[in-house]
């Protein structure tokens, strides 16, 4: 007879889980070299069971990478059989097909024993700081070093000349070094703490805990699905896209009793860019954001996905064959939170948020020289507005659908010859509506080395605002700047000479609701603290400080 765990222990031991994921979380954080993991969040960690189903996945990090890692682990164990693991091992890969996207992310899975017994795997992803190749490659072999399935530790001994290969062909070998150590340590301190609580617990094996806490997961998903009237819901968001192939997604989201199936057909065909999508990344970025949507309260776990089904056709934009071009990925992907909104508007206005400007996010990646002439590369992570929401406005540079953002700046300028001279709200941004939307920012950089810098801006809503909902207004677009008056393409290189400065604004989040529906108070308050100015207070509500025009 199996195992049951009454329901107060059930709860004990999945916090506990989720505190083994966190810990992981903790170790990679304080290990990592690179301030892409460090302060921005561009990592996940995870503890599995023996089928690669995720069990606990991080409070922290990038969520939807988490519901990546089991399908990498499933991967994984596809050419790796459970039977030929060993203790010590540990696999690795940044496939875009069947880890997280893109080259840059690293994938990392390690098996975990208990009595001689495979009962686990603890799995983490992270964004390198250097992959090789170069943005704008027209197919994956222009964008960096692409990395099969396969051992970077076999039963404890490191594949040295696997590791001297991948570190001669990328810029910052010793960065990506420390920050795949950082990984096998996390990795290892997941193993170790499960291992613990097997031994704490009495527990042989996390057969029966798993079982239970994934039905638990996959019941609350599918009760929440149920709670939605059967039907057929359909959106279409259309983005910037690369010149000459502008980006569009077509939405249908059907309901039928405890189960869904979000549909992608009618959208873009993938081009010879970046903008590409794997169908891993698009199944991510779908349930995420519906994850947040109908069941916010349960703690993710494999459960929570087996009720929703994510389809695209092959060869589109956000389902595209190999060996296309990934490498800006999240420009198309962050866009399905959109329009998986926009198609449920109608049958959940009251939970449902407008567009953020954030979907997708603008990064910015700065590369050269420093001061003593050593090579440096880093990324701006910084988050645009929110959409509004029926009964709030919208946050203010926060990011979603990822969770990644800027960090500490002194860190970004430690490592750099960068100096950042503004880091401030952009009034007027967000869009105006009953709750108006998030505000976005402006972030303003100087080059201070002696030589240009190379600048790589991977973006979209140059022209394609954040979109209101109900009658909500669009946000303000977002775009790029040099020495306040040059304009710089949101999907460009460019170089940036020194003593030279770029300005970024960030895109405002779409309101929610008729901007005439405003409460006079909230539009004076926001006058006060200097979200919105007097001239857009008139334009887009008519208001006049001390009365309404």
């Amino acid at each position: 007879m199996s195992q049951e765990f009454d329901a107060i222990t059930l709860e004990i031991l999945w916090s506990r889980l989720i505190a083994v994921a966190d810990e992981a979380a903790t170790a990679l954080l304080r290990t990592a070299f690179s301030p892409i993991i460090r302060e921005s969040n561009d990592y996940a960690t995870c503890l599995m069971n023996v089928r690669g189903e995720t069990l606990a996945e991080c409070s922290g990090g990038i969520p939807a990478f988490a519901g990546l890692l089991g399908r990498t682990a499933r991967h994984f164990l596809k050419k790796f059989p459970p039977e030929t693991w060993r203790e010590g091992d540990c696999v690795i890969t940044n496939n875009p097909w069947i880890g997280t996207g893109h080259l840059p992310d690293i994938a990392m899975v390690t098996p975990i024993f208990y009595r001689g017994q495979l009962v686990a795997f603890s799995g983490t992803a992270a964004h390198t700081p250097d992959i090789g190749g170069s943005a704008g490659g027209r197919d994956i072999y222009e964008e960096g070093v692409h990395i099969p399935p396969m051992h970077l530790y076999r039963a404890g001994d490191r594949n040295e000349g696997m590791l001297e290969l991948f570190l001669n062909n990328v810029r910052l070998p010793q960065l990506v070094r420390g920050d795949l150590e950082a990984q096998v340590t996390a990795n290892a301190v997941c193993r170790r703490r499960a291992v613990d609580l097997l031994k704490e617990c009495g527990l042989t094996d996390f057969v029966a805990l798993s079982r239970q806490i994934l039905g638990c997961s996959e019941s609350a998903m599918r009760t929440a699905i149920r709670s939605l009237p059967d039907g057929t819901y359909r959106s279409a968001i259309d983005a910037d896209g690369i010149e000459g192939h502008p980006t569009h997604i077509a939405c249908r989201v059907a309901v039928e009793g405890d189960s869904m199936v979000v549909d992608y057909e009618g959208s873009s065909p993938q081009n010879g860019h970046m903008t590409n999508c794997t169908l891993n990344y698009t199944q991510a970025y779908s349930i995420y954001p519906l994850k947040c949507l109908l069941d916010p309260h349960t703690p993710r776990n494999e459960g929570s996905y087996r009720p929703i089904t994510v389809t695209a056709p092959e060869g589109t934009i956000i389902n595209a064959r190999f060996p296309a071009a990934v490498a800006a990925r999240h420009l198309s992907g962050h866009l399905l939170s959109c329009a998986i909104y926009q198609a449920l508007a109608g049958v959940l206005p009251d939970r449902i948020i407008a567009d953020s400007g954030g979907a997708p996010a603008l990064r910015v990646m700065f590369a050269g020289e420093d001061g003593r002439g050593e090579p440096f590369s880093t990324i701006l992570f910084a988050s645009a507005g929110m959409g509004a929401s029926a009964s709030t406005d919208g946050l203010s540079t926060t990011a979603f659908p990822t969770n990644s953002g800027a960090g500490s700046l002194e860190a970004l300028e430690a490592v750099s010859p960068l100096l950042f001279l503004r880091k401030e709200l952009r009034p007027d941004s967000g869009g105006a509506g009953r709750f108006r939307g998030g505000l976005g920012q402006v972030c303003e950089v100087q080059n201070t080395s002696s030589k240009p810098i190379s600048v790589i801006i991977l973006g979209d809503r140059e022209r394609h605002p954040a979109l209101g909902i109900e009658g909500g207004r669009p946000g303000a677009c977002a775009l790029a700047q040099i020495d306040g008056s040059k304009s710089v393409g949101l999907k460009s290189r460019t170089k940036l000479a020194p003593g030279a400065r770029i300005a970024f604004h960030f895109a405002g989040g779409g309101g929610f609701g008729p901007p005439s529906e405003r409460a006079a108070g909230d539009i004076e308050r926001d006058l006060i603290e200097g979200k919105i100015t007097a001239d857009g207070a008139h334009r887009d509500y008519g208001f006049e400080l001390g009365g309404v025009g």
